[in-house]
């Protein structure tokens, strides 16, 4: 089987990253994650209205765009790629929950407002839950589906770029079924980590592979050192293999496949690993420079630590698949 993008998500996963290359380089990362928001957001409405990423999964009839949920992991793997702080994983798992357990008035009346680029968020009570603090549009899963108007409490995280926030209860009104919404919501947020891994250990083997070209010793740029180059192609054999991973596990979610939980586990899992490994390299091979905060490999460093840990360690995914 040849797994591959199509010419058109191939346009699409272009004409987000020429966008964020322009609006969210590190410099503008590093101002919108210190924002009171925590997030750039005319560059989120830029996407929305421009682009349309946040309708991208929504079916026309809930006035999204009525693409799949793959175009939208497209996507996700180019913010990963660019460091940006960005609301899209958040409002995409809320809407997937929605669609598998929201009731039909729900989704007719909340759907619309996600695709139009309305922060949302999904979150179990006392769980640190993405942009939850920010959302307009909440949904609680405790003994049933709610939408609340509750605050949620902004939590503290490692990774600035990537906002939490805890739901005290689960107060609120009915939209649906809890268990379906929380299980819809459980692998998305999974296979949307995932993409986010590939992309940001991409990115991560980039920035390594241009500084070991410009970093000289003993008269030589370093990347023309064998035991660099091998360490480098290690490195490359990561990057692809998550990204593989990663589509596979979109794939089969988007589809309804009958192995998608169990890409979505392998997926999860190998990704994270990955990138703790493409992160610590990046770390390593930029030397003394890198442990400098200033530096974008603090950036990659904590985000990878921070992915590890979202949506389910590799260890707790690896637990699940079935041999």
């Amino acid at each position: 089987m040849e797994l591959a993008l199509s010419e058109e998500q191939q346009e699409l996963a272009a004409t987000v990253r020429a966008l964020l290359a322009r609006r969210a380089d590190s410099a503008a990362a590093r101002a919108a994650m210190e924002s009171e928001r925590g997030y750039d957001e005319a560059l989120w409405q830029t996407l929305c209205d421009q682009v349309g990423v946040a309708a991208l999964a929504i079916p026309e009839a809930y006035g999204g765009a009525g693409f799949s949920l793959l175009e939208s992991m497209v996507v996700l793997e180019e913010v990963g790629r660019s460091l940006a702080p960005s609301p899209l994983l958040a409002s995409l798992v809320a809407a997937e929950a929605l669609l598998a357990g929201g009731t039909d008035e729900a989704r007719r009346r909340l759907l619309p407002r996600i695709a139009a680029g309305e922060v949302a968020a999904f979150a179990v009570p006392d769980e640190p839950s993405l942009f939850a603090d920010r959302a307009t549009v909440l949904l609680v899963a405790g003994g049933e589906l709610v939408e609340t108007a509750d605050a949620a409490a902004w939590v503290p995280s490692m990774d600035q770029t990537l906002r939490l926030g805890v739901v005290p209860s689960a107060a609120g009104a009915p939209v649906g079924d809890a268990a379906a919404a929380r299980a819809r919501a459980s692998l998305v947020g999974a296979v949307g980590v995932a993409a986010l891994s590939a992309g940001l250990a991409a990115r991560a083997l980039e920035m390594t592979v241009a500084y070991s070209k410009e970093r000289v010793q003993f008269g030589r740029p370093i990347g023309s050192f064998q035991a660099l180059k091998h360490r480098m192609a290690d490195l490359l054999v990561l990057v692809e293999m998550s990204r593989s991973a990663s589509w596979a596990a979109s794939w089969a979610l988007a589809t309804e496949a009958p192995n998608a939980e169990q890409l979505a586990h392998v997926a999860k899992s190998y990704c994270s690993d990955a990138l703790d490994r493409v992160a610590a390299e990046t770390v390593q091979l930029h030397g003394g420079l890198a442990i400098t905060w200033e530096h974008d490999a603090q950036l990659v460093f904590k985000r990878a630590h921070a992915l590890g840990q979202l949506f389910g360690s590799a260890r707790r995914h690896r637990a699940l698949i079935e041999l």
